[in-house]
């Protein structure tokens, strides 16, 4: 018996068509779908979206966790068809949103439109049909014959095909001349005894600052005067940041003790954030600064919004940077 799969297309630039201001998407899902010929699996196609991934927003990550809920039960799997700008924001949002999700929920898009000869779309949208084949649940990014975590995917490059890591941690499966091959040590984030839960609600009043020499902590005091509820900061290597002449981290004893939570990551992309190798780091910590570990920004900033948006207070809010739910982090004892 065929598997049944549903693609849900929200434009970007794998469906985008010349136009007199530029590039815009204009290709339907059906577009898509016919220049890949006679496909192995029963498929249904809907438009729910037709935008540049640079205007998804919040209220847009909202309505994709809702279509991915309500048609998860009727399908073997769900791919969804996106620009490339934003794609790990979206693909972090809805793995922290869909938690326990039954289902492969893969997100793909490509570097040049579908309608190109030359066009990466193909060979991403069939790798991303072959992972929703697969049956293994949870929420993918597959490009450039990587499958990747959604919370872990960043996109690293502009213009070349490979655009997108798997930072910090391999890719799930990858393909060779055997075809898709998971890796061994594959873990899954599904407990079979609990259905999933739609929790998408977020609080989109946080920013990502990054650090420079000669940061005025002053805006980060403006910030929250005008609303901003959390704050991501990638600070310097391991996490340090300034504790002299312009005063980081006496604000960010301010602001914690105020009920504002301050998250800490890197800006190396690579490897770990560790707020108690040096000084410039443990002043931070002893502030209130919550440790991003290993977490990419992109992982680190939706989590704050959602955890802000299910109500957290300061000290959940470290309950849960300090947890590892859906594979977003590595948690050392």
């Amino acid at each position: 018996m065929k598997k049944k799969l549903l693609l849900l297309s929200t434009g970007g630039t794998i469906a985008s068509v010349a136009s007199d201001t530029g590039l815009t998407p204009g290709e339907s899902g059906n577009d898509l779908v016919k220049l890949l010929g006679e496909l192995p699996f029963d498929l249904d196609v809907r438009d729910i979206l037709k935008l540049d991934s640079s205007n998804i927003q919040p209220e847009e990550w909202q309505f994709m966790a809702d279509q991915v809920y309500e048609n998860r039960l009727n399908y073997d799997g769900i791919v969804i068809t996106h620009g490339t700008d934003t794609m790990a924001y979206t693909a972090s949002m809805l793995s922290f949103m869909l938690q326990n999700i039954e289902i492969p929920v893969v997100i793909t898009g490509s570097q040049v439109p579908i309608n190109v000869v030359l066009s990466d779309a193909q060979s991403n949208l069939r790798l991303a049909f072959a992972a929703a084949m697969a049956g293994k649940p949870g929420i993918f990014v597959a490009f450039d014959r990587k499958i990747m975590r959604g919370c872990r995917s960043v996109k690293v490059r502009t213009t070349d095909f490979d655009a997108f890591e798997s930072v910090n941690v391999p890719p799930l499966a990858t393909v060779t001349s055997d075809g898709l091959v998971f890796r061994k040590d594959y873990q899954t984030y599904r407990d079979i005894a609990f259905d999933c839960q739609l929790k998408k609600a977020l609080d989109p009043h946080v920013a990502l600052i990054k650090l420079f020499p000669g940061f005025d902590p002053d805006l980060l005091r403006a910030m929250v005067e005008h609303g901003c509820r959390g704050i991501v900061i990638e600070a310097y290597g391991l996490g340090g940041m300034n504790f002299i002449r312009r005063n980081l981290v006496a604000v960010i004893g301010e602001l914690t003790s105020a009920g504002i939570p301050v998250i800490a990551s890197s800006q190396c992309l690579y490897e770990r954030s560790d707020l108690t190798k040096y000084e410039v780091g443990r002043e931070a910590l002893l502030k209130g600064a919550i440790s991003a570990r290993d977490m990419t920004s992109e992982s680190a900033v939706t989590k704050l919004m959602w955890a802000l948006g299910q109500g957290m207070d300061i000290k959940a809010v470290q309950a849960c940077f300090n947890q590892d739910l859906v594979g977003e982090v590595t948690i050392e004892d």
